[in-house]
């Protein structure tokens, strides 16, 4: 195993499996593949930092399956799509320093007001 794979692996997890998500996620038609590459871009920035490919295989099937209904991108997430993708991030804390910093920040000002 080269440097480079244990650095993808970490990075991104098994190579297959992002390979496999990648060929579904192109085979997506517009503008569903487009809404896809947007959230991927913004989990891969503030998503699990240790294994974002089962968080995104989970919002591939979604989107997979939006698409195969015919449901509107806007009806699959809202007004809003960065809260979309924090909702759905919150449901993959394992991993997310985002998660984690925010819980220790809490926890810290509870004890000091606490006292």
């Amino acid at each position: 195993m080269t440097m480079f794979t244990r650095f993808i692996e970490t990075v991104i997890g098994d190579k297959k499996q992002w390979r496999d998500y990648k060929a579904r996620a192109r085979s997506l038609p517009p503008p569903y593949n487009e809404a896809i590459d947007a959230l991927e871009r913004y989990v891969m920035y503030f998503g699990p930092g240790d294994d974002p490919v089962p968080l995104l295989l989970d919002l591939l099937d979604l989107f997979e399956q939006s698409a195969a209904d015919g449901t509107p991108i806007r009806q699959i997430v809202g007004d809003d799509p960065v809260e979309f993708a924090e909702t759905f991030l919150n449901n993959y804390p394992k991993g997310n320093w985002i998660v984690r910093e925010r819980r220790r920040l809490t926890d810290a000002i509870n004890q000091a007001a606490s006292r």
